[in-house]
């Protein structure tokens, strides 16, 4: 853990924020379940992930990718999915059930308190969840543990934020007008794994090996106007709501337009914004 992290703050951060923006995942999940796809593709067959496999999916949120593992391991197979917010767990459980899908278990777990048998699972995956982690080394080296010989862990995170103009826009004009400084390296955050020699090191210090990291164009924005954007990502991104609830009142309706006409601009004309998801993967 990186000296000078307070991880029983962090949690308690990241729990707020996460529940906060809930009803967002909720409101936009169709949208970000057709975005998201092609990562989780791509976590699936790096995986090696197949029919009759007993895949962990780790700080699932609303259900991905653990739903799309539960359609490739059928009726013989069997997804464990965690998370620790439980607006984001029922839902998962909600769209479990409304696709019928009876082999997914839904546990309210901390990502980085997963306590499973050792060698139990034929793969592991976490999507943009390791990103959040106080205490990131703990929970791959867990995943390590709890995976058998010769199988696979996948891990989502995010490239540097001109990569990402879906999350970067919003933040470049909030950072003109509330406090934003750098974090200190180590310190959990949506781009805090953007380094990829970073990401490859924790799973080496966790024991795998045959790392591979692939790069994932998505675009997590796609809307007629940029207004319609900002709405958008302050209702899905709580670290961006949380600095615009920092912005003073007076400055709200500036900021709002600032942020659309950006994101008109980066976007060709409407805001269709971006993102490159970085998809590692590693052999125990």
């Amino acid at each position: 853990m990186t000296q000078g992290i307070d991880p029983i703050a962090i949690k308690q951060r990241e729990h707020k924020s996460w529940t906060n923006v809930a009803p967002g995942w909720r409101k936009h999940d169709d949208f970000l379940v057709k975005a998201a796809g092609a990562v989780n593709e791509r976590m699936i067959a790096l995986g090696g992930i197949k029919a009759g496999n007993r895949v962990l999916d780790i700080a699932c949120g609303t259900g991905e990718p653990a739903l799309a593992i539960a359609k490739v391991v059928g009726h013989s197979g069997k997804v464990v999915a965690t998370d620790f917010v439980q607006e984001m767990h029922d839902f998962a459980k909600e769209k479990a059930e409304r696709q019928g899908l009876m082999n997914v278990e839904f546990l309210m777990v901390d990502g980085e308190e997963i306590d499973f048998v050792d060698k139990s699972f034929d793969a592991v995956t976490n999507r943009w969840g390791l990103i959040y982690m106080p205490d990131p080394l703990g929970a791959m080296r867990r995943a390590h543990r709890v995976l058998k010989d010769g199988a696979r862990v996948v891990v989502a995170t995010w490239s540097p934020p001109p990569e990402n103009p879906w999350a970067s826009v919003a933040l470049g004009v909030l950072k003109q007008y509330v406090d934003m400084p750098t974090p200190p390296p180590g310190m959990p955050g949506l781009f805090s794994f953007a380094d990829e020699e970073r990401l490859k090191s924790v799973f080496e210090e966790a024991g795998f090996k045959n790392i591979v990291i692939e790069r994932v164009k998505i675009y997590m924005a796609d809307h007629d106007t940029g207004m319609e954007y900002f709405t958008y990502i302050r209702e899905l991104a709580g670290p961006i709501a949380n600095f615009y609830a920092q912005v003073p009142d007076d400055k709200k309706a500036l900021v709002d337009q600032e942020i659309a006409k950006k994101a008109e601009e980066v976007g060709g004309g409407r805001a269709k914004l971006q993102g490159i998801s970085l998809v590692a993967v590693g052999t125990k």
